[in-house]
């Protein structure tokens, strides 16, 4: 392996050779790191055999997968950390996996804080609070609930039932008098009275049961109680005990039994369609489906198996809460690592299972059949969305049907090009795409490009809801300021008569890169009459959709620039030289190489070439004098 001579991110870049690799990559597990020629790290994986696993990316092409093909283009450096068990290596491309965010790696993104119960056992005397973020500080969390109203409802039955405080501070705080919730034999109020701490653990307890949905184990423990309580004749606490296990019941009645076990199992479902993935958790707790969460995943050319085993490795590592056992709609290769990084990680034996009969069958294709569900309709609804979405987000006055993407590509002010993109409805319009040549002679002035480019393309009417520019403020402006002149021009009838002041005019925004000394890292779009940019999440789905946009027009004009390029490359300067054919061209080639040779060449060193006379030779060396003067 030959080093590069490079260090980003702490890590020095090595250069992909196949046979160094062969005879110098470790067998032994390790993580692995290819990343592109700029040095950022684009994929990390890892290996039982570090040199196995890196050398199957250098097989025949048609043994890769797309995804992978599309790795090993642009993969220019390797490094590897070696480990000394394949658990260290599943626990380290996890952490690195989470510090890089590397572009070839399914990244579980899900901006959805879903709400949870939080009861602080620690306290002697703990409160039921909601909460949307679980944090491993030794409190009992129970869910997450995918929907607030269930979470609210099911509180107002604990609360009604059970009487733990409700005071709104974490720790208890003692008041004068109690409140309202003592009034209402809502609280027990130990705020202001001598409550045992053995009565309120024992409350503590009950709700603890209820919360796991072991229902059932509660309600024969507290008929027990009301037996006992009606024996000795306390029979207002048989009547509280009472009321308490008619509340439970008629909760319990609303829930669906799914596995007769009576067991905790996350049921995981996954459904494709193209390059979308959805992937739906059913919670069972205690034998009964508590709740539901759902994730969306885009990720080109991975198989099923590959985003459920990044699902798996991500999810659980924020997790809480692991359940025994997991259920997975699909077979994963590092199934035995991950059981043993669950199981270390919830302090329990935690095993993965793909059943094929039975309930776990059965529970399989209730999750696989929401994941559908939950995919059609995201498909359906997407496109309408996005675009009022995109309304909302940037500010439009209207909805962006159709948006028109304009960007510029030159080489050193030459050669200049424009290209302008169309997306209906968030999807290419192929028959809405232009290329212009930029015909100004302005040299190395991108605003005076983007204003010819803009300028031609409102000529040719049939406008857009909204142009997205690449660039910054200054693109913004300067593409704001020839729609304004332009479209007054063509109100005063100079332009198109036609055209009146009721006319649609498109609106203007622009997106730029992120700074190289950002923190962020995101894209910022600029926005008409703000100062500073707009930073929207990285996936923001208006933000990926602009993105899309940008780097659609972007691979226009640099496709449709370097075209020009080459065309140009096949009639070189020569063919501008008079009685310089064809035959003296390719003399001139063949002696000196390549035109940039030829331009630099002395008279002496011209007249050498065979073939070539005197007034030839003057010729060719005051061409490239006058153009050396430019």
């Amino acid at each position: 392996m030959k080093k590069k001579g490079m260090k980003q991110n702490g890590h020095i870049q090595y250069e992909l050779d196949v046979t160094l690799l062969r005879n110098t990559l470790p067998d032994g597990p390790g993580v692995y790191l290819f990343a592109d020629s700029g040095g950022r790290v684009i994929y990390v994986g890892k290996a039982k055999s570090l040199r196995k696993r890196v050398l199957s990316y250098f097989r025949h092409n048609g043994e890769l997968s797309a995804k992978t093909r599309r790795l090993m283009k642009m993969a220019r450096g390797l490094d590897f950390i070696l480990t000394s068990t394949e658990q260290e290596a599943f626990i380290l491309e996890r952490n690195l996996i989470k510090k890089y965010m590397p572009r070839y790696n399914i990244i579980l993104r899900d901006d959805k804080q879903y709400p949870c119960f939080c009861l602080d056992i620690r306290e002697p005397f703990p409160r039921l609070g909601i909460v949307r973020r679980i944090r491993k500080d030794g409190a009992l969390y129970f869910g997450p609930f995918s929907s607030a109203n269930s979470v609210r409802s099911t509180k107002k039955v604990i609360d009604r039932v059970f009487k733990l405080r409700k005071c709104k501070s974490k720790k208890l705080q003692k008041r004068i008098r109690p409140c309202l919730n003592f009034q209402m034999n809502h609280c027990l109020a130990p705020c202001t009275h001598e409550v045992p701490v053995r009565e309120y653990r024992e409350m503590t307890k009950q709700v603890r049961l209820f919360l796991e949905g072991h229902s059932r184990e509660l309600i024969k423990r507290l008929k027990q109680d009301m037996g006992e309580a009606s024996a000795n004749l306390d029979f207002e606490r048989a009547a509280e005990i009472r009321d308490q296990i008619r509340g439970i019941e008629k909760t319990v009645e609303r829930q669906h039994v799914v596995s007769p076990r009576m067991e905790d199992q996350d049921v995981i479902g996954l459904a494709q369609k193209g390059e979308v993935y959805e992937v739906v958790v059913l919670f069972v707790r205690g034998g009964v489906l508590t709740g539901t969460r759902n994730f969306l995943i885009k990720d080109r050319g991975a198989p099923a198996s590959e985003v459920m085993e990044a699902f798996l490795k991500q999810y659980y590592s924020r997790e809480a809460f692991i359940p025994k056992k997991i259920l997975i709609s699909e077979v994963i290769e590092d199934l035995f690592p991950i059981m043993a990084w669950l199981s270390d990680l919830s302090g329990k034996k935690v095993v993965i299972h793909r059943p094929q009969r039975g309930d776990g069958r059965r529970l399989i294709r209730m999750a696989g059949a929401n994941a559908e569900h939950l995919l059609v309709g995201y498909q359906e609804a997407q496109k309408e969305d996005l675009m009022v979405t995109a309304k909302s987000v940037l500010g439009l006055t209207k909805t962006p049907r159709v948006i028109e993407g304009l960007d510029i590509s030159n080489f050193q002010g030459g050669m200049a090009v424009g290209t302008i993109v169309s997306f209906v409805q968030g999807q290419p319009h192929r028959a809405g795409y232009r290329n212009f040549r930029i015909k100004k002679e302005i040299g190395i002035d991108d605003y005076g490009m983007m204003a010819e480019i803009a300028e031609r393309r409102i000529a040719k009417g049939g406008l857009p809801d909204l142009f997205l520019v690449d660039g910054g403020k200054g693109h913004l402006a300067t593409v704001r300021r020839v729609l304004d002149r332009e479209m007054r021009l063509q109100w005063e009838g100079a332009r198109s008569p036609d055209l009146s002041r009721d006319s649609p005019v498109p609106e203007v925004i622009s997106i730029a890169k992120p700074d190289e000394n950002s923190l962020k890292h995101r894209d910022k779009i600029y926005l008409p009459n703000r100062k500073n940019p707009l930073i929207l999440n990285a996936d923001h789905p208006v933000l990926l959709l602009m993105i899309r946009i940008r780097d659609e027009a972007h691979r226009r004009a640099i496709r449709y620039h370097r075209r020009l390029r080459e065309k140009n490359m096949t009639r070189s300067d020569l063919d501008d030289i008079p009685g310089i054919g064809k035959k003296r061209k390719m003399l001139l080639l063949s002696h000196f190489k390549d035109i940039g040779d030829i331009s630099k060449a002395t008279i002496e060193g011209l007249e050498q070439v065979q073939g070539i006379t005197h007034a030839q030779v003057e010729a060719i060396f005051r061409h490239f004098s006058k153009v050396s003067k430019r």
